[in-house]
């Protein structure tokens, strides 16, 4: 439907046309029929467009444009916060509205983000802790806050970030709209949103009880003994030449290790973890949206909420044992309906866990050898 019909300002849709959006996807469209004062909670599949969901909404609200808080997104890691920022500035930019965000996360100078809050930006987009740390300051003002976001539901309601969300949303007035958005969210996930908030509409637009993954993305796996994985994964970048791919390992020694390895025999590779210093990490991830690296290692923080555009290969070197892990990952390829192709690297032992997510996620993880530099399927 065109966003017209959702009483979106004019300069609004004309920036969304500058980066060729159009007419509103259906997760886009289910939010904006939704009772404008009522809580959600609403599971997309990834790729999906929740971002621009929850934004247009709160843009929505916006004009007339004043300065002053009144939408805070809650996000689980610093680069989601940025992305969802430069979201802010492209609408911004290209509509002309002087709507702004501050991103407020831990281990960055909190005197700049003070700064920042000084300039009375909209939108303050960031993780619990410093956005905790910064109301307890009084340097934002929660109880001017009419909307609060809840990105990634399922990781922030988790027990390593659910006081936070409740003590921010405590902070805030009664009569505060929230809102929920996730591309998986479990049965604790949502009995513990209906808990913080306010009878919630729940919004599922998965095509079956599953979670869904894209049907445009093939999954392959290869079975190697564990010191192999590393030297497997060499030869499959070789095999496979994937324009831009990702690489997913959670042990930061071998994502340096295979990093340095890679890089000896010529691939334009690089990695990002959580001792990565804050500005390497941008940098790197700014080469990969650039198309200027074509191999991105990382730890389980890059598949959470953050976009690439024309990601066509996925390598799962680590296999996680959360099966929500692996839709996270996966979902990193084949957006926007092009072809992807996730290919997982396991031990004889981890091959229950790809049963587990065949199961799961009603797909089909076929098994895969490599001889002489080609690839073919194992009968």
């Amino acid at each position: 439907m065109d966003f017209k019909e959702f009483g979106l300002d004019k300069v609004v849709i004309e920036a969304l046309k500058k980066e060729k959006i159009v007419k509103a996807n259906e997760v886009q469209q289910k939010v904006f029929e939704a009772d404008e004062k009522r809580d959600l909670i609403v599971q997309s599949e990834t790729g999906s467009g929740k971002t621009l969901a929850y934004l247009l909404p709160i843009y929505k609200t916006l004009i007339p444009v004043e300065k002053g808080l009144q939408a805070i997104v809650l996000v689980p890691t610093h680069e989601l916060a940025l992305q969802v920022n430069r979201q802010v500035q492209s609408l911004s930019k290209n509509s002309g509205l002087a709507i702004e965000a501050a991103t407020i996360v831990g281990d960055v100078n909190i005197n700049r983000q003070i700064e920042k809050l000084k300039e009375k930006p909209q939108i303050v987009i960031g993780t619990t802790g410093r956005i905790l740390e910064l109301i307890k300051k009084k340097k934002i003002t929660a109880h001017t806050v009419k909307t609060i976001v809840i990105d990634e539901a399922d990781k922030m309601l988790d027990k390593n970030n659910l006081e936070g969300v409740k003590a921010v949303v405590k902070c805030c007035m009664r009569d505060t709209k929230i809102l929920m958005f996730s591309a998986s969210m479990s049965k604790i996930a949502i009995d513990t949103g209906k808990e913080i908030l306010k009878d919630p509409l729940i919004i599922s637009l998965s095509k079956s009880n599953k979670t869904a993954i894209p049907k445009n993305i093939k999954h392959i796996y290869f079975t190697v003994d564990r010191r192999d994985k590393l030297e497997m994964l060499r030869k499959l970048a070789n095999s496979i030449k994937p324009k831009k791919a990702m690489v997913f390992i959670n042990k930061v020694s071998d994502i340096e290790e295979l990093t340095e390895k890679l890089k000896y025999h010529h691939y334009n590779a690089d990695c990002i973890h959580g001792s990565n210093v804050k500005k390497d990490r941008k940098k790197v991830i700014d080469a990969f949206k650039s198309n200027k690296l074509q191999l991105l290692i990382a730890t389980d923080i890059a598949a959470r909420g953050l976009h690439f555009e024309d990601v066509d290969t996925i390598f799962n070197i680590s296999i996680s044992e959360n099966e929500n892990d692996y839709l996270h990952r996966a979902g990193r390829c084949g957006r926007n309906g092009k072809e992807g192709l996730s290919v997982l690297i396991v031990t004889q032992k981890e091959v229950s866990l790809i049963k587990k997510y065949e199961k799961k996620f009603g797909i089909k993880i076929h098994p895969y050898s490599i001889a002489k530099g080609k690839i073919s399927e194992s009968k």
